[in-house]
């Protein structure tokens, strides 16, 4: 273990280091380094340059030329060709086959000159007698078929003619009707409504309500108008001579003109300033275009 630092263990995990080869050693920067470093070293090969290819014999590897098969014998093919054939022609026992006499060509398309048997009766173009055809009885005759295709016109199948049926008016909402009364019929209690299903907060129809509707409250009895009161005399105008007052000349006050001076607003326990209460908080509410999309 050292004196000073962690372990071989703890380090690497070995109970000891093994020594380093490279210590001491200069440090060689392999930055530019070149690729061969024996290449720029001692004294390098020195080629005697490109030859010029030429006749002579200066360019090639060889001091003089040396052929493949060297003491070869001379062959003619023409000469082994002709040498063949007579020996080829002394295995016949006679002369040749010549015909006496040359190929027929025929005259034109029908002949049968230049064949060897002829013409055949079975080819002659002659025509051969035949008995009198006799042709079978008639069918029975049936009425043409009539034009069009069965779907739209009538007297055209093989069954009678479409039934008429009367069609009343608004038949289909008669039906209608029918079909949802029935259903009314068949149906057990009113619809099942479920409470803790959120609601929006406005209604799909603003004058519809679940409650039924309070009797009709009679209006009060209407009590009796008293006449308006007249005076006796009519009122009188006011003038320069006060004569429509009840006192000839107004009360005087004797209190000097003075402007009171507005207090400033003091923030003590006495006077404190007035802060109104928190309003209702809003809630998420349906803008009116999407209540209108789900409808």
């Amino acid at each position: 273990m050292p004196a000073e630092g962690k372990s071989d263990m703890e380090r690497i995990g070995l109970f000891s280091e093994m020594g380093y080869v490279t210590i001491g050693d200069k440090y060689v920067s392999h930055y530019m380094r070149p690729f061969n470093e024996a290449a720029s070293k001692n004294r390098q090969m020195f080629p005697g340059g490109t030859k010029t290819l030429s006749a002579l014999q200066a360019g090639y590897f060889e001091p003089q030329f040396v052929r493949i098969f060297d003491g070869e014998a001379y062959s003619n093919p023409v000469q082994l060709r002709r040498r063949y054939r007579l020996s080829e022609s002394k295995k016949n026992l006679g002369k040749a086959f010549l015909p006496s006499n040359g190929d027929k060509l025929p005259c034109g398309l029908g002949s049968y000159y230049g064949t060897i048997g002829g013409s055949y009766a079975y080819f002659s173009p002659q025509l051969k007698a035949k008995e009198r055809y006799i042709p079978p009885g008639k069918n029975f005759y049936t009425n043409p078929g009539k034009k069009g295709t069965g779907y739209g016109y009538a007297n055209l199948t093989i069954g009678e003619q479409y039934p008429h049926e009367p069609d009343g008016y608004e038949v289909e909402r008669i039906n209608a009707k029918k079909a949802q009364e029935e259903h009314k019929r068949l149906a057990k209690g009113g619809p099942f409504k479920l409470n803790l299903y959120p609601q929006d907060y406005f209604d799909m129809n603003p004058y519809f309500n679940d409650k039924p509707l309070p009797p009709v409250k009679k209006p009060p009895p209407e009590k009796p108008v008293a006449p308006p009161f007249k005076p006796s005399s009519p009122a009188k105008k006011s003038g320069g001579m006060k004569g429509g007052t009840f006192d000839p000349y107004p009360s005087h006050s004797a209190d000097p003109y003075v402007i009171k001076k507005s207090k400033a607003i003091t923030t003590n326990k006495e006077r404190q300033i007035f802060h109104p209460p928190a309003g209702p908080k809003s809630r998420p509410v349906r803008s009116i275009i999407t209540l209108n999309v789900t409808r």
